[in-house]
C-alpha cells in the first residue's frame, strides 16, 4: 500500500505499480507524473465516483482496479486507454456500461456486485476477452454480440435476472468455466435439487471448532470436533471440517447455491464427503460439516495470476509420473461424470480446486461456481461438453509435466489425442465424461501391461 505523501513528494517516481486506499474522493493528479512507467493502478477501497477524461495519458497502463468505490457508470474513457487489458470495478453501484468504455485489447473484465441491467453490443469488439465476471448484477439477457468474443474462456453470470441461457453461449468455442446459478433460468432446477436433497442436520451445539484450515471467497473452513447427539462416549466424537459460509455475493455467485450443490453432489470416492448441514448457528450462518481430509493431500496447482488470466500456476519443476497422471486424470473424470449425472456443472474444474496425494489420489472440491440443471435434454449435453473443455485444459497441463518413460508413446499419444478432442473448438464434437473415463482406463491398462511385460 502506498500513501498520498509518497506520491506527492516524488518518492514513487518510476513506479510500475501504485496502490492507494485512503478515502479518496478525487483522482490525485500527481498520478499523471508516473505516466511513463505506471502499468498497474489500484484505487480500490476509496470513495471515487469518476475518473479524469485524461486517463488515457497513462499510456502504459495495463491493469486498473477501482473496486469498492462509488461509481454508478463505468468510466467511458477507459475504452481509449491504449494498453488496458484488465479492468476491475467490483462492488460499486454501477448501473450503466457505456459502449465506449470497453478497450479493444480487454482480456479480463470484473464488474461483480453492481446493478448492471444490460451490456452494450460493443463488447463484441473485445475479441481478446478471456475472463468476464458479472455475478451479482441485474442482467436480464446477454447481448448476442458476446458470441463474437471467441477467446472467452471463463464467464460468471450467477445471481442475475437471466431468464434463459442462449444456445449460442453454450456453443462458444473456448468457453470452459461457467457459473450461472441464482438466475430465474435455473430456479426450477435448483428448487427440484433442494427438494431431493435431505442433508443430515447437525446442531451447532454438537460442534466445537478448532484451528482455521483455510478461507475462500464464500466461507471459512475450520477443523472441528463433532459429538454425535445422545452419546457421551469418547468414540462418538469425530474429527471433521466445518465450512461456515459468509452469506455475501462472491465472484462466482451465491454461497447458498454452493451449499446446495455440495449437498446435491452426494457421495463419490473423489469428492469430499458432506456429513451434514449446520443448524442452529447463533448468528444464523449456514454451514456444512465435511470429512476432515488427510494432510497428505495438497493442492494440485495455484490459481491463475493476473498475467496467466485463465491458466493455473504450477510449482516450478513440478512433475508427475505417468502412473500418477493416469490416476489423477481418471479420478477427476469420474468425479465430473458423477456430478453431471446428478445435474451439477462444477463450473471451476481447475487444478487449484483439486486436492491430491503424491501417488495420484485426488479429490475435487470448491463448488462455489457450481450450477444445477435438468439432467435430460440438449442443454445437459451442451453444459457437459463445455466442462469437458476445462478437463482438456487440465489434462494438457498434466501431460506437459509428465515424466514419460522411454517407449511409452503408445500410452502418451492416446492421452494427447484425448486432450485434443476435449479442447476442440466445435463443442458438439467433444466427448462426454463417461467416454473420457473409459479412454483413460484403456491408457492405464496399456501402461499396466507395459509394466508387467518389463518384469
Amino acid at each position: 500500500m502506498h500513501t498520498l505523501e509518497q506520491l506527492r513528494d516524488g518518492s514513487l517516481a518510476g513506479a510500475v505499480r501504485l496502490r492507494l486506499s485512503c478515502g479518496l474522493t478525487e483522482f490525485p493528479p500527481e498520478i499523471f507524473d508516473l505516466a511513463d512507467t505506471l502499468e498497474i493502478l489500484d484505487l480500490s477501497g476509496n470513495a471515487l465516483s469518476r475518473l479524469p477524461d485524461a486517463l488515457p495519458r497513462l499510456t502504459r497502463l495495463r491493469i486498473l482496479f477501482c473496486s469498492s468505490n462509488d461509481f454508478t457508470v463505468l468510466p467511458a474513457m477507459l475504452g481509449a486507454c491504449p494498453q488496458l487489458t484488465m479492468i476491475g470495478f467490483k462492488s460499486n453501484r454501477i448501473k450503466e456500461v457505456p459502449a465506449t468504455a470497453l478497450p479493444a485489447a480487454l482480456r479480463w473484465l470484473i464488474l461483480t456486485d453492481n446493478r448492471i441491467t444490460a451490456l452494450p453490443a460493443s463488447i463484441g469488439r473485445c475479441t481478446q476477452l478471456q475472463k468476464l465476471m458479472l455475478a451479482g448484477n441485474e442482467l436480464r439477457a446477454l447481448p448476442e454480440a458476446l458470441a463474437a468474443c471467441t477467446a472467452l474462456e471463463l464467464l460468471r453470470i450467477a445471481a442475475n435476472a437471466l431468464t434463459t441461457l442462449p444456445a449460442w453461449l453454450l456453443a462458444m468455442p473456448r468457453l470452459a468455466w461457467l457459473a450461472y446459478a441464482g438466475n430465474p433460468c435455473s430456479a426450477a432446477d435448483e428448487a427440484a435439487a433442494r427438494a431431493g436433497a435431505q442433508p443430515a442436520p447437525i446442531d451447532w451445539q454438537q460442534l466445537q471448532l478448532a484451528q482455521r484450515l483455510g478461507e475462500g471467497a464464500s466461507g471459512v473452513i475450520y477443523q472441528g470436533q463433532w459429538r454425535q447427539a445422545g452419546s457421551a462416549a469418547a468414540d462418538a466424537v469425530r474429527a471433521v471440517a466445518v465450512k461456515l459460509f459468509k452469506g455475501a455475493i462472491t465472484s462466482d455467485g451465491l454461497p447458498a447455491c454452493e451449499l446446495a450443490a455440495c449437498i446435491g453432489a452426494g457421495g463419490h470416492p473423489h469428492l469430499i464427503a458432506v456429513l451434514g448441514e449446520v443448524t442452529g448457528h447463533p448468528a444464523g450462518a449456514q454451514g456444512l460439516v465435511m470429512d476432515l481430509i488427510d494432510p497428505a493431500f495438497h493442492n494440485l496447482a495455484g490459481p491463475p495470476s493476473m498475467d496467466s488470466c485463465t491458466r493455473d500456476i504450477y510449482r516450478p519443476g513440478q512433475r508427475f509420473t505417468l502412473a500418477t497422471l493416469l490416476r489423477l486424470a481418471g479420478a477427476v473424470a469420474a468425479a465430473a461424470a458423477h456430478l453431471h449425472s446428478r445435474g451439477i456443472l462444477h463450473g471451476d474444474l481447475y487444478g487449484h480446486n483439486i486436492l491430491h496425494t503424491d501417488d495420484g489420489e485426488a479429490l475435487l472440491g470448491d463448488f462455489g461456481a457450481a450450477s444445477q440443471f435438468a439432467c435430460q435434454g440438449a442443454q445437459a449435453g451442451a453444459l457437459q461438453r463445455l466442462e469437458v473443455r476445462a478437463f482438456g485444459v487440465l489434462l494438457g497441463e498434466l501431460i506437459e509435466r509428465c515424466e514419460g518413460a522411454p517407449g511409452t508413446d503408445d500410452v502418451i499419444e492416446p492421452l494427447a489425442q484425448l486432450r485434443q478432442d476435449c479442447v476442440q473448438d466445435k463443442a458438439a464434437a467433444r466427448p462426454l465424461f463417461e467416454d473420457i473415463a473409459r479412454r483413460i482406463a484403456q491408457a492405464d491398462q496399456a501402461w499396466q501391461l507395459r509394466i508387467c511385460s518389463c518384469r
